[in-house]
């Protein structure tokens, strides 16, 4: 691989320990992957902020490198283990919410902006057409790469670390123009109408396609909540992390895919059936990905003057919960009942053993909310999922 001088005297120990391990970090995946050379990122994701995924290996890893370590573009974090505010309310211990504060203290340590999201696109780390950067968590990357055309791999949160104290990542992947190339066509032939049905629709798309990127034909339009739901599916249920939809992704390839799948409204059901278990709710989750303020602003809508008779959480990013307290969306959610989970998400936080069954209108939760945390299932819209939290 060709380094630059600077980037030699990075390897060389010229800008200190933690910038030495990362680029040793950078170049060792480099060489893996057959990169020619390293580009400069404009902003960077990083995931591993779970105490619960971690460890003390982890919190070790971290508190090694943040004596000298300091980054050099836009950094946020991923959600973390818990509310950093509120944890108490939500049930976390205080010894998991000591070591997770600990994560956060070496973060902080090294520059980093520790807003702990997994839609930093929607707090201000949103880069623009055609720009390098070096994010982690699976749906922002997807989010990223096809609705914003960014330029992005699924980083670990290591290498994610490492770029940001160097403001360099390996160029291979969906960093090259030619890996961004559709591979298969789809051809989608069902109206959609919510986020949730646009999580459906990825996951059916997403088995079909299974590591080949798509080009999508026959989505009329979609919104931001809407794509936002469909990249965090399509990152959990494919293995690919970029799709372009035909009309509303910004890239444009002059080549057609000549393989092609057909998409309908069976294969929709077969997706929302699959995600449903027949067990009573005991938990209702709203948020993976973590709410806009347009979705709070329809939660506050929904919960005016009614309360929950479930545990309901609405987890969002630290900034937006600040909006909704601005514009009085938090005073009626809480007064529901209904609790804030802001900087953290049902995939990272301790929750196995404490419910059975969880309803959410994200076909990513479900997939971690069985996967991580043992539970049961039901896969609603919105609106249903604040019905079964009142009823």
């Amino acid at each position: 691989m060709h380094l630059t001088k600077e980037e030699q005297d990075m390897l060389d120990g010229e800008h200190g320990y933690a910038t030495q391990k990362s680029m040793e970090i950078l170049t060792a995946l480099g060489d893996i992957f057959g990169a020619e050379k390293m580009v400069p990122v404009t902003s960077v994701q990083i995931a591993g902020v779970s105490y619960h995924n971690l460890g003390d290996a982890g919190l070790e890893f971290l508190e090694d490198l943040s004596q000298d370590g300091k980054i050099r573009v836009l950094t946020t974090l991923n959600p973390a283990g818990m509310d950093l505010e509120n944890w108490k309310n939500l049930g976390i211990s205080e010894e998991f919410a000591e070591k997770q504060q600990k994560v956060i203290d070496a973060f902080s340590k090294f520059g980093v902006i520790t807003t702990c999201t997994c839609t930093p696109y929607l707090i201000g780390n949103l880069p623009s057409y055609g720009q390098h950067i070096a994010w982690s968590e699976s749906s922002a990357v997807a989010f990223s790469n096809s609705v914003i055309g960014a330029r992005t791999n699924r980083e670990g949160g290591p290498s994610a670390l490492a770029a940001s104290l160097t403001g360099r990542t390996p160029s291979y992947g969906l960093h090259l123009t030619e890996n961004r190339q559709p591979r298969i066509t789809v051809d989608f032939r069902s109206n959609l109408e919510t986020p949730s049905d646009f999580g459906a629709a990825a996951l059916a798309i997403g088995r079909e396609v299974k590591d080949k990127i798509p080009l999508i034909r026959g989505v009329r339009k979609a919104d931001v909540d809407q794509l936002k739901n469909f990249s965090s599916s399509f990152a959990t249920y494919s293995g690919t992390a970029m799709y372009n939809m035909e009309g509303i992704s910004p890239e444009r390839f002059h080549e057609i895919p000549e393989e092609v799948v057909t998409i309908e409204e069976s294969h929709l059901q077969e997706a929302k059936d699959f995600l449903n278990d027949d067990e009573e709710v005991d938990f209702v989750s709203i948020g993976c990905p973590h709410c806009s303020i347009n979705e709070i602003a329809k939660i506050a809508q929904l919960l005016k003057d009614r309360k929950v008779k479930k545990e309901t959480w609405i987890t969002t990013a630290r900034p937006v919960k600040q909006i909704a307290d601005n514009v009085g969306y938090t005073k009626i959610i809480e007064e529901s009942g209904a609790k804030f989970a802001c900087d953290t998400c049902l995939a990272v936080a301790p929750l196995k053993g404490r419910f059975r069954a969880i309803a959410t209108n994200s076909a990513k939760g479900c997939y971690y909310g069985r996967g991580s945390n043992g539970f049961k299932t039901k896969f609603m819209t919105l609106e249903k999922c604040i019905q079964e939290a009142t009823s």
